[in-house]
């Protein structure tokens, strides 16, 4: 997020200015179009002008229920933690089979904790309507939030939260009930840095969730510059202003409730970064799960399992620490999945305006920039994207894209008194490999202007198209109900022991393809998302086997399996 210290020497149009021409045409084309009850006249006959192509995405935040609203706590001074927060959770949090939303509010740097506005907590009726159940739940943590994980750290069939913060994190443990318990100080999970995104993942393969906090900068209201953009005058500073990047910090779960703090011999404190997004898979594929952190102005990394016993750090031997040109980017949020159906994961990761995507195919012994065979270069650089993801929105069997953008530094007036403001982005995934830009902009008509940060997908409404909850700094979220489906579709829980298994590796077979997806609750940006397995099957009306390859590298067999259900894939219950 160095946009201070950058400047954009390519022969293109300045992407702020692109910006505001494509809202332009946007704004100009609705105005021009008007709408089906207001209709054009030509000689006498009514015509009904075209709007364009149908919106993939219904905005029904509102209309659902849910009323939060994200206040940074600004008020004149710039202090850096307000530009970056904005994360939250789509998780079941009641055991019921639906997703319920938690949202983390921040509300003043300077402020106390009982003088902040607490965490919120909504409840899913099961047909994607919510209720605000944060009384009486615990779940309102008042540290100065910035992001959220999820997982069930006690093996007790409940989903747990795990809150980053700007100073002492938070463990909540939930009794299955939709009642939290702040355990932080009594399990030994706490991190008093300026942490952003977290997952929880099984790196020691003993059968409990570790847990791996990415922390940002050592910052202080003490330590806080002063930076310019012209021609506003004082606004946000970069992380290369400060020159204090931090080290991650790595939890091992010691089965009975509790955790360690094991960074120092594990290695994570050898390399130190300015880190924003993350995201777990094994992309060596030798059985252990490895950790990807994309780190703001600083190189990202990538740490690689030792087979349980030491994570050493080696993005720049398998070639995604920069870009190919040497680039080292303003990495924020993190995608990962296996897009060219060879069977390893592959990388995306997403940048500051003016800088290109990252996408990342995996060799298996190293990665490769491919972002402009895939189509993300000029499509993704006017904008500043954080929260990211891949679903299929349309299932077509083909992996779409939505990336959740907002400015960091200030810029054009866009709309409204938000300077930050800007529209997300939606990529239609081809058979080709390729994405291409989805109108209307963001899959959504009228255009969504706000300064979006973490971006969360799953089926809330039940309908089996993946939506998507959006989390916007100092404004209200959006929820972003999938009305683009044309095809069938089928989701997958695998569970160990009643809990969600995260980490655990599918291999799903239907017809003459072969496609690979991991169990994780976190990627994108400060956000926890469905860990459930979700697929688009076009006309498809079922998968012929499903092999679930567990954490500890025992794998069962499953199927085959219907269309249009979600399958839970319970350990024990398959066949070799």
């Amino acid at each position: 997020m160095n946009a201070f210290f950058r400047t954009d020497h390519r022969p293109n149009m300045n992407p702020r200015w692109r910006f505001a021409f494509l809202l332009f045409v946007s704004v100009l084309s609705a105005t021009a179009c008007g709408g089906a009850d207001a209709p054009a006249e030509s000689d006498g006959e009514a015509i009904v002008a075209d709007e364009g192509p149908a919106p993939w995405f219904e905005e029904a935040a509102a209309a659902r229920g849910i009323d939060f609203v994200h206040r940074s706590g600004h008020e004149t001074r710039y202090l850096y933690p307000e530009i970056v927060c904005g994360g939250g959770a789509l998780f079941d949090m009641d055991g019921d089979g639906d997703l319920d939303a938690y949202f983390v509010q921040s509300d003043g740097v300077l402020k106390s904790p009982r003088e902040r506005e607490g965490n919120r907590l909504y409840r899913n009726d099961g047909a994607g309507h919510f209720e605000d159940v944060t009384a009486g739940s615990g779940a309102d943590d008042r540290g100065y939030g910035i992001g959220v994980t999820t997982g069930d750290f006690d093996s007790d069939g409940d989903t747990d939260l795990y809150v980053t913060n700007l100073g002492r994190n938070a463990l909540l443990r939930n009794d299955g009930t939709g009642h939290f318990e702040d355990v932080t100080e009594s399990a030994g999970a706490g991190c008093d840095l300026w942490s952003t995104s977290a997952a929880f993942f099984d790196y020691d393969r003993d059968g409990d969730l570790d847990l791996w906090v990415v922390n940002y900068l050592f910052w202080t209201v003490e330590s806080e510059r002063t930076c310019y953009a012209q021609p506003h005058g004082e606004t946000y500073c970069g992380p290369l202003a400060y020159d204090k990047p931090a080290p991650d910090t790595l939890f091992r779960n010691n089965g009975d409730g509790t955790f360690t703090d094991v960074s120092g011999e594990m290695g994570v404190r050898e390399s130190l970064g300015n880190g924003l997004g993350i995201g777990t898979a094994d992309f060596n594929g030798d059985g252990w799960l490895d950790v990807f952190v994309a780190n703001d102005g600083t190189k990202d990394h990538l740490w690689i399992n030792q087979g349980g016993e030491h994570f050493v750090e080696k993005a720049v031997a398998f070639g995604c620490a920069a870009d190919q040109d040497g680039k080292i980017k303003a990495g924020m949020g993190v995608g990962i999945e296996d897009l060219d159906e060879d069977g390893d994961e592959d990388l995306l990761v997403v940048n500051l305006n003016s800088e290109y995507d990252s996408f990342f195919l995996n060799q298996g012994t190293h990665f490769v920039d491919r972002t402009a065979s895939v189509g993300l270069t000029r499509a993704s650089q006017a904008f500043t994207r954080f929260g990211v993801g891949f679903r299929d929105f349309d299932l077509d069997g083909r992996m779409d894209l939505y990336e959740a953008n907002g400015r960091v530094s200030h810029g054009a007036e866009v709309a409204g008194d938000d300077p930050f403001a800007e529209q997300n982005l939606l990529f239609r995934g081809d058979a080709n490999g390729r994405f291409e830009v989805v109108e209307p902009m963001g899959g959504v008509r009228p255009p969504l202007i706000g300064t979006s940060r973490g971006a969360a997908f799953g089926d809330v409404d039940g309908d089996g198209g993946p939506d998507v909850l959006v989390f916007n700094k100092d404004g209200a979220p959006y929820l972003l109900l999938d009305r683009a489906m044309a095809g069938n579709w089928i989701q997958f829980r695998p569970t160990d022991s009643g809990s969600d298994a995260l980490g655990a590796l599918l291999t799903i077979r239907v017809g003459d393809r072969t496609l690979t997806r991991r169990m994780r609750s976190s990627t994108s940006y400060c956000v926890a998302s469905d860990p459930r397995v979700h697929l688009g099957l076009g006309e498809a009306d079922a998968v012929d086997s499903v092999e679930v390859r567990w954490v500890d590298g025992t794998t069962e067999t499953f199927g085959p399996l219907d269309a249009g259900s979600t399958h839970i894939l319970a350990r024990g219950s398959g066949h070799e």
